[in-house]
């Protein structure tokens, strides 16, 4: 929602958590350029630096987060994240390391905590970022994937009985609910709706979808299912997805096979728009996106709850922990920095201030890809440079 006087006395307070590997690394240099942004007359920012949840604080504290991490990150107006997972170095075989389990549960625990049921992963394909499709039209790329981030194949229900013998079974339940796939498909013809202002309005590509009636709209949302196979929860999405599409007439709908969804996502990406999938299918479609786009290392990601915005949403980039890199300063930071850039949007949305501050640090992000590529600079002069461009745009 907009907010009348443009958000000129908001505060916003965004917890900052490094986490493990390159994370400290990759957020140290965000972190400058939202300062940097915040003294050129940009959003109002107060950067807090956690410790945790970090391999760190569980060798110090026994535990990955403390008892009373939710209430603390309450306070916050939006959490930034950097990355988790092994911290390195890999050359360390001694080095204090926890089961996936533990170091990346954090994950899933702040995404439950703040019931942040929707991820986002907008693809791009920026100049001077890696292209890996030959065909020119990949250029064009212009997509916005939509995961469903409560339930479905990962609300963790099931078990193991008799593990280990020739007899153990496995179970491992799927959830869906009505409810869910009705606020996660609104959300979807929402992001649709406002693509296809955006398009009128010349701020973005124009791009045109058939319409039923024959005519053309500006946006398109594909649901994306396996209902050939997964029949139950796949006509109820089904369904639910074509009553939610009767109150946006003007934008076009679509269905593609989740198999089939991932072939054109590689043979023709460009001829998507706003994809809108389940859990699992979501996760393997938004990181084969962020590939499209020119790679983890380029590719943001954001985890909200689009119906509260009293919710902190999550803010963190695709790539994981690097170990193999960490602490030699040689980890790209485009993703952290374009992620900080998707949380300015956000708060866009109230703060004037913050929507030109995303503006202006996107197209410093791509003004030193276009020079610089993701050639292997030094993680700080990287930083250095995009917080200079910062001066010019």
């Amino acid at each position: 929602m907009a907010n009348p006087d443009g958000g000129k006395d908001k505060q916003w307070r965004v917890a900052v958590l490094p986490g493990d590997g390159i994370g400290p690394e990759v957020m140290a240099v965000t972190v400058e350029a939202l300062r940097a942004l915040a003294e050129q007359g940009g959003p109002d920012l107060v950067l807090d630096e956690l410790p945790w949840p970090s391999h760190r604080w569980h060798r110090d504290n026994g535990r990955i987060m403390p008892e009373d991490w939710h209430a603390v990150l309450s306070g916050y107006d939006a959490i930034l994240l950097g990355a988790l997972g092994d911290p390195g170095p890999s050359s360390d075989p001694g080095r204090y390391l926890l089961p996936d389990a533990v170091s990346l549960a954090p994950l899933l625990d702040i995404r439950k905590g703040f019931d942040q049921w929707a991820c986002e992963r907008p693809a791009m394909l920026l100049e001077g970022a890696p292209r890996y499709l030959a065909d020119e039209r990949a250029r064009d790329l212009d997509m916005l994937v939509i995961r469903e981030n409560s339930e479905g194949e990962y609300v963790g229900q099931g078990g193991r009985l008799a593990p280990g013998s020739p007899r153990e079974v496995a179970t491992q339940m799927e959830v869906f609910t009505r409810a869910g796939a009705e606020r996660i498909f609104r959300h979807a013809f929402e992001r649709a709706a406002a693509r296809a202002g955006e398009r009128r309005a010349g701020q973005r590509r124009d791009r045109q979808f058939p319409l039923p009636d024959g005519g053309t709209a500006h946006a398109q949302v594909c649901l994306v299912t396996k209902r050939n196979a997964l029949r139950y929860w796949g006509e109820m999405y089904t369904e639910v997805f074509a009553a939610v599409a009767e109150e946006f007439p003007d934008v076009a709908t679509h269905h593609e096979l989740v198999d089939a969804a991932c072939m054109k996502f590689v043979m023709s990406p460009w001829q998507f728009d706003v994809v809108v999938a389940s859990n699992l299918q979501g996760d393997i479609l938004t990181d084969l996106a962020a590939v499209l786009s020119g790679g983890m290392g380029v590719a943001p990601s954001c985890n909200l709850n689009p119906s509260d915005r009293r919710q902190p949403p999550m803010f963190e980039p695709t790539h994981g922990s690097a170990p193999d890199i960490a602490g030699q300063n040689l980890a790209g930071p485009q993703a952290m920095l374009l992620t900080a850039a998707m949380m300015l949007d956000w708060m866009g949305e109230e703060d004037a201030r913050a929507a030109r501050a995303a503006s202006r640090l996107r197209t410093a992000v791509e003004s030193d890809l276009r020079v610089h590529g993701t050639a292997q600079r030094a993680t700080t002069v990287i930083g250095e440079a995009v917080v200079k461009a910062l001066e010019a745009v």
